[in-house]
């Protein structure tokens, strides 16, 4: 019986979680940059200066998807790249004052959006949710 149990609340799960990818995607009209071009610029806020390879690895993505990506960053001028003074051959990205400028912007239009999403929930409900979010994300983190 448990397991049967336990089938019902995966069969939940993948439903919510469907629904969540399909409802729950914040980009362009929440602060006019895509998922991947948030998603870099909020990781580059928080580490400052990160390399190709790095920046691969942590997103579980080949390092000519991550390059391809960087390039419309570079090119919108929210990074740029900084010789490594150690390897020649190598560069790291940072954020520009545009590029943070721009991702501080989308962000907080986000905030303001989920405080409207998560409006009616108690801090209670919000701190548990974000900790099972946080959970999820570790157990889904490429290894």
């Amino acid at each position: 019986m448990a397991d049967k149990q336990k089938d019902k609340h995966l069969e939940a799960l993948n439903q919510e979680l469907i629904t969540l990818i399909r409802l729950g995607s914040l980009d362009k009209k929440h602060g006019g940059l895509d998922r991947s071009s948030y998603t870099l610029l909020h990781h580059l806020s928080i580490h400052d200066k990160v390399g190709v390879k790095a920046l691969a690895e942590q997103f579980g993505l080949d390092t000519s998807t991550i390059s391809r990506q960087t390039s419309v960053l570079e090119a919108k001028n929210y990074v740029e790249r900084v010789p490594d003074p150690q390897d020649g051959r190598s560069s790291y990205f940072q954020l520009t004052a545009l590029g943070a400028q721009t991702f501080a912007e989308a962000r907080d239009i986000r905030l303001a959006r989920y405080g409207e999403i998560f409006g009616d929930w108690s801090p209670e409900d919000c701190g548990l949710f974000s900790g099972l979010l946080a959970r999820l994300n570790r157990t889904l983190q490429p290894k």
